[in-house]
Formats: C-alpha cells, sequence, structure tokens
C-alpha cells in the first residue's frame, strides 16, 4: 500500500513539474550536500574548530590554501584564534539548520491548530485568535529575542550559553506562527462549507475528527509551500540575531556568529573569516527560497 502511494506520488502532474524545473532540481542538490555536510561534521571535518585543546594560536589568521601565506591542511583558512574556517562552516550550518527547522516545526504546530481552530469554530474563539495574530504581528522577532534575552540573563544570570538555542527557537516561533495560522484559517473557512464537511456533521462526526481527518489534509498544500520559505526566513533571522550577539556563543558559533566574529577582523585584512560563512547562509537561504518557489508552482495547476 504504501509502496504504490509512493508510486502513485512520483508519477503525479506536481511531482513531473518539479522533476522538469532546472532551478528546483539544482537547488536540492545544493541543499542535500549543505544538509549532509551538516549532518556529517563530526566525521568529515578536517578538524573539531571548538575542542581547546586542538587550537594553535601560531595558526591564527592564515588566508585560504590559494593564497601566499596560506596552508593546504586548511583550505579556506582560519581564523584569529586558529580555528580551521572549513570546519566552523560545517558545524556552524547544522546549528543554523537546527535552530531553522526547529522553530519552523513549533511555529507550523502552534499557527495550524489556532488556524484550524478560528476557521472551524468561527464565531468569538475566531476573533480573539486573530487579535492575537494582530497583537504578534506588531513585534518584530528581534526586538522578541532581546526581550526573551533580556528576562533570561536577569532570571538565570549563568545560564545564558546553555539557553541560547532556546532563546533563538522561542523568539522565532512565537512570531512565526502567526502567518500559519491567518493561511489554514482562510482554507478552513472555505473547506467548512462543501458538502463533505456537512455530510460528515450529519453522520454525527465529531468536530475534532472533522478537522483532523477531513480539513486539515485539504488545506496543507499552501501551508507546506509557506513552511519550505518560513526556513530559509528562519535561518537568516537566526544569524541576524546572532550577529547582534543575542544568539549562540562563540564557542560554539551558528553561521550568525562566525559572520560576527569575522566582521570584527574585517579591516585588518582578513576577509575569509566573514566571507565564507556568509557566502553560505546565502547559498542555503537561496536554495530553500527556490525550493519553495519549486513546490509552490508545481501545487498550483494554473501554472501547469
Amino acid at each position: 500500500m504504501r509502496a504504490a502511494t509512493l508510486r502513485s506520488a512520483w508519477q503525479s502532474d506536481a511531482a513531473h513539474a518539479l522533476r522538469a524545473s532546472p532551478a528546483f532540481v539544482l537547488a536540492a542538490l545544493v541543499l542535500l550536500v549543505l544538509l549532509l555536510a551538516a549532518s556529517t561534521a563530526d566525521l568529515l571535518a578536517p578538524y573539531h574548530p571548538f575542542e581547546l585543546a586542538t587550537l594553535d594560536l601560531l595558526d591564527a589568521r592564515l588566508p585560504p590554501a590559494w593564497l601566499d601565506g596560506g596552508s593546504r591542511a586548511h583550505w579556506f583558512g582560519t581564523d584569529g584564534q586558529g580555528r580551521d574556517v572549513l570546519s566552523a562552516l560545517m558545524f556552524g550550518l547544522r546549528i543554523s539548520l537546527f535552530v531553522g527547522l526547529v522553530s519552523v516545526a513549533v511555529s507550523l504546530l502552534i499557527g495550524v491548530t489556532l488556524g484550524l481552530v478560528a476557521g472551524y469554530v468561527g464565531g468569538w474563539v475566531d476573533a480573539v485568535i486573530m487579535r492575537v495574530c494582530d497583537v504578534m504581528l506588531s513585534f518584530p522577532p528581534i526586538l522578541v529575542a532581546l526581550l526573551i534575552d533580556g528576562v533570561g540573563r536577569v532570571l538565570i544570570p549563568d545560564g545564558h550559553d546553555t539557553l541560547a538555542v532556546a532563546v533563538l527557537v522561542l523568539a522565532i516561533s512565537l512570531t512565526g506562527w502567526v502567518q500559519y495560522a491567518r493561511t489554514v484559517r482562510g482554507s478552513t473557512m472555505v473547506e467548512r462549507q462543501k458538502d463533505y464537511v456537512q455530510s460528515a456533521r450529519l453522520i454525527g462526526v465529531s468536530g475534532l475528527r472533522i478537522m483532523r481527518r477531513h480539513v486539515l489534509p485539504n488545506v496543507m498544500g499552501p501551508v507546506m509551500v509557506l513552511a519550505t520559505l518560513q526556513v530559509g526566513t528562519a535561518i537568516l533571522i537566526e544569524a541576524t540575531l546572532s550577529f547582534l550577539g543575542v544568539g549562540v556563543p562563540a564557542t560554539s558559533p551558528s553561521l550568525g556568529t562566525l559572520i560576527r566574529i569575522g566582521n570584527e577582523l574585517m579591516l585588518s585584512g582578513d576577509w575569509w573569516i566573514a566571507l565564507f560563512p556568509g557566502a553560505v547562509l546565502v547559498l542555503t537561504a537561496v536554495s530553500i527560497n527556490l525550493l519553495g518557489d519549486g513546490l509552490r508552482d508545481a501545487l498550483n495547476p494554473r501554472l501547469r
């Protein structure tokens, strides 16, 4: 049964449209390479850049291997503490992807649940949820992160480094769920008027079961496209927050933290420390956005 379902999905018009899109295929391959590099950093990285015992200050600020003074032992050069930039990129990318994926998953769970309830139940429940959405839209993720970070430093003075990832996920999720809720609410309001929902109500099916088994599968198309695009946005928000210092610590940096560290040495001529993390960040965000665009076009029958 599962094999037949997978075969049917592979042979569908949407899957054919995705395979026929060069931009989608290229973006998928690039993203696959980045995911493999991040997930296997412990095995493939030349060094473990965040173990102090392996650092040598004599190797600090070495240029890339193809420049004068570079070393083949460090293809992308080293930073001010002698850490291998290539290895730091692989470990930092893993943190950025983790924060982006987890924050979008949390936002998706909250937003889809509240959107279903608001669109299906309606009335004062819908009004309350939508007013909460309006309030949350007035708080940018950066300000929310600064607020949460400030409160955390007061309540847990010694726990900033430990809770840094949780602060980022919470800050991005608290503002990211609103778009899912508004999207699902609109689609649910359309679906609840259709005959299959009315028939389910007449035979006594509970509202919770109707939302979960009937309405939810029919509203997930635009939600999945939005979620794909939001992963790239979440990664960029995380990089911005880490660049501002409200992110993961320098002992286990993400791409944003690596860019901030490199930016401090940019005027000294050590451009590679910030350039390579910035290039990987842009490549990741562009690949994810191209995937989202391709998925949106493939799921829209008017564009096929």
